[in-house]
């Protein structure tokens, strides 16, 4: 194996703890476009009718737009695609979730009604409640009249195929570490230098735990990772044929062995680490991430002083059109240089920085892992071009942060083949994470340096607790922020960011997934500070089926692009997934009465009204 192949596969990495300045970073790559092929790139691809960008706008008075403001304390609005038994409903499932001892019991007294009540009439209870709820129907055909009632009222879709194993925590611990060890760890326990938080530990095998608002994936073989491909194939074929502008989510869990995520994670972050070493050497470790321009002919020379290659081989890794050019090499240049051709084992390089050699991360990696790596870039692939080919974009989930370098890599990966031309592939971005601002804006500077569209799902998290108990009982340091009012701050930093990026730059966008309504008013605002239109479809609302319509409905017959995250799959497979969303709305619901509020002085107004049967027109 050359130190060339190696070298050049793992320094195009960018993961790692680092510092980004409040400032706008911009690019300081020399272009080789021309200044019309410039101002063409600044303009949005757009499929609707053309609209005044907010260059023109702001430079013409007559022709501002106006601003919008959404009443979502308007109920006739924000439930008038809900008839009155859709209402009750609502009310019911919503007061059911405040019960402690229902919520906490749920599975069992759905075990117990299955019994008493029989399949058949199961089944129909489930229907009349929480599955009617939160679930849009069991298969491709039947989710179609809701998605259709919802696109009538402005609100499009995120379809989500549902269903889960339901393992005992046993059995999901057994395949957890059966699928997160490597053949060299078994072999050799302890033998290979492996970082505490990407190693597999039994306590934590089974990541349902604490875990409330998203669906986990065990690994069994390759053929269960094929099907689910085939399930994720099909959701993306049932977007594609319910809407012209739909999403799918994927979960990239399901898609191949997770030890090659864990694995690939820690090879990330420890070459993001070598970078900071190599920007220390030239006194350059307190300055911003993207201001730690590595003067190249000392960095050549640091690099041969610590054997990390031979002076020619190290002289043909800089050269390029575009490295070394300016006689420096900053983070975004030292991620360009990984060779697309490399062996997935040769990805799996690592420093040593007390002795100054590169060294495979595993003493031993077979075959058959090897072509296993293969097969999940392979389904991650074929899974894009799917898309694209069905006119709907992809939405990648985020996952733990043990996992999540190699997630967001990979995905990145996929946005500059699949981003070209129009936002196809979105990442999604933890905004609970201490690093979630350092993450959003490396990307959207290299989505601008490289010139695709950088697609951005904004959430606050779905591992809080599980993370901070692994982070604690294992020994690193925890990943997330402090408390809920710094997630907030962290979210707001975030999409202040991606907003003002799509003020200078048509190529950026995001959806705004969360219940939060004081985020979405903050997004709103920041619209009509800009003037951005929502008919531009730059920014994105989403929320969760059977959930905060009062913001969902109302940004939809405005104009606004919402949609909801659609799940759908058969009742009895989907019972984990209706288990999270009643513990999901537990908390929700105490937290809040505003919903249930909202939904008793819609059904008292069309009461008084004469609106006792009340059935939705569309």
């Amino acid at each position: 194996m050359s130190y060339t192949k190696f070298v050049a596969a793992l320094v195009r990495v960018n993961t790692g703890k680092i510092r980004i300045s409040p400032a706008r970073c911009r690019s300081t790559v020399a272009s080789t476009k021309s200044e019309e092929e410039k101002e063409m790139d600044g303009c949005a691809v757009v499929e609707a009718a053309p609209v005044e960008l907010i260059s023109q706008t702001k430079n013409n008075a007559n022709t501002m737009l106006s601003k919008i403001h959404i009443d979502f304390d308007n109920t006739e609005e924000a439930y008038k695609s809900k008839g009155n038994i859709e209402l009750l409903r609502s009310l019911l499932v919503f007061k059911l979730c405040t019960f402690d001892f229902l919520v906490e019991k749920n599975k069992e007294i759905m075990e117990l009604s299955k019994k008493v009540l029989g399949q058949w009439m199961f089944e129909k209870m489930m229907k009349m409640t929480f599955y009617g709820q939160f679930v849009a129907g069991e298969d491709h055909e039947s989710i179609k009249p809701l998605i259709q009632k919802n696109q009538a009222f402005g609100v499009g879709a995120v379809l989500d195929y549902s269903v889960e194993e339901d393992l005992t925590q046993e059995e999901a611990e057994k395949k957890e570490m059966d699928s997160c060890v490597s053949v060299a760890e078994k072999e050799s326990p302890g033998a290979d230098h492996r970082e505490k938080k990407y190693k597999a530990h039994r306590q934590f095998g089974d990541r349902r735990g604490g875990v409330i608002s998203a669906r986990t994936y065990f690994y069994a073989d390759e053929a269960k990772c094929d099907k689910q491909m085939e399930t994720f194939i099909n959701c993306i074929t049932a977007s594609g044929g319910a809407s012209s502008d739909g999403f799918s989510a994927i979960k990239l869990t399901a898609l191949g062995r997770p030890q090659f995520l864990l694995e690939f994670s820690e090879v990330l972050v420890k070459w993001r680490r070598f970078f900071n070493f190599l920007a220390a050497q030239q006194g350059k470790s307190e300055m911003v991430v993207l201001e730690q321009k590595l003067e190249l002919e000392q960095l050549k020379k640091s690099l041969t002083e610590l054997g990390i290659g031979a002076q020619d081989d190290i002289e043909n890794w800089f050269t390029g059109e575009k490295l070394g050019l300016s006689g420096t090499i900053d983070m975004l240049d030292w991620n360009s240089l990984i060779n697309d051709t490399t062996k997935i084992s040769d990805l799996l390089m690592v420093p040593n920085l007390q002795t100054g050699q590169l060294e495979p991360l595993l003493n031993k990696f077979t075959a058959e892992e090897e072509r296993q790596m293969k097969r999940m870039l392979q389904r991650v692939d074929i899974l894009a071009k799917h898309a694209m080919e069905n006119g709907v974009r992809l939405m990648v989930d985020a996952e733990q942060t043990y996992f999540q370098p190699a997630i967001s890599r990979l995905t990145l990966e996929m946005q500059r083949k699949f981003n070209r031309n129009k936002p196809v592939i979105f990442n999604t971005y933890q905004c609970y994470l201490k690093e979630a601002y350092d993450n959003v804006t490396l990307d959207v500077e290299l989505s601008r340096r490289e010139g695709w569209y950088f697609g951005a799902k904004l959430v606050r998290g779905a591992y809080m607790y599980q993370e901070r108990a692994r982070a604690k009982e294992i020994g690193y340091e925890d990943p997330i922020n402090p408390d809920y009012e710094a997630t907030n701050r962290m979210y707001h930093k975030c999409l202040d960011y991606v907003l003002e990026e799509i003020e200078h730059n048509r190529k950026a966008n995001v959806m705004v997934a969360t219940h939060n309504e004081d985020t979405v008013k903050f997004t709103l605002n920041k619209m009509n500070d800009m003037g951005l239109s929502p008919t531009e479809n730059k920014v994105y609302f989403g929320q969760l089926l059977g959930m905060c319509d009062q913001i969902s409905f109302p940004l939809g017959q405005a104009g606004f692009p919402v949609y909801k995250y659609v799940p759908y799959g058969p009742v009895n497979e989907v019972i984990p997934y209706l288990s999270r969303r009643a513990q999901e709305n537990r908390g929700f619901m105490k937290g809040s009465q505003r919903e249930r509020t909202l939904l008793w002085r819609e059904l008292k107004r069309r009461v008084f009204g004469g609106q006792i049967f009340y059935t939705p027109v569309y």
